[in-house]
């Protein structure tokens, strides 16, 4: 298959995936919606203040959903990111995401996707001030069964970073 064919073929199962979430939102039940992703921890962490340290956080996806990886397999797909905010006294220096794992959906069974599904990690360097802050970071994610994907989401990620 030739490149813009191929990229077509993507964009297609990408929007056939959206209209499905967007008309089969009430497959999903409302706890599903609420608790796709829970942040798991660490709730609070103690750094070398102005050194970067390795934190490493725990998520878990809910049973029968996966979301996609940090490197989805099509730039139409939303990739799990982490950030913290700016002025909060601590800065994620760097992410280091897990592999996906890769699966296929009965909608489309030749185009492999690369998802995440139970429990992940991922590793962090952050870079904290002295003092103690609690940071609000967020997950933005998009969460899928395997028949159709939720709208996008944002977590908030609560971490009490105390520099000394």
């Amino acid at each position: 298959m030739k490149n813009g064919a191929r990229a077509a073929a993507v964009l297609a199962v990408g929007v056939a995936f959206l209209l499905s979430a967007w008309s089969a939102g009430a497959q999903f039940s409302s706890s599903a919606k609420r608790d796709a992703v829970q942040y798991l921890f660490p709730e609070q962490v103690t750094v070398p203040a102005g050194k970067a340290s390795q934190v490493t956080m725990h998520f878990r996806i809910a049973q029968g959903l996966q979301i996609n990886s940090h490197t989805p397999k099509s730039e139409f797909l939303i990739p799990t990111a982490l950030s913290f905010p700016e002025n909060s006294g601590v800065k994620l220096q760097d992410a280091t995401y897990p592999l996906g794992a890769d699966i296929t959906l009965p909608v489309d069974p030749k185009t492999k996707l690369s998802v995440y599904t139970g429990e992940f990690e991922i590793q962090t360097k952050i870079v904290a001030v002295r003092g103690d802050h609690l940071v609000e970071a967020k997950l933005r994610y998009q969460a899928c069964d395997q028949n159709a994907c939720m709208p996008p989401k944002t977590i908030t990620v609560p971490v009490d970073v105390i520099g000394k």
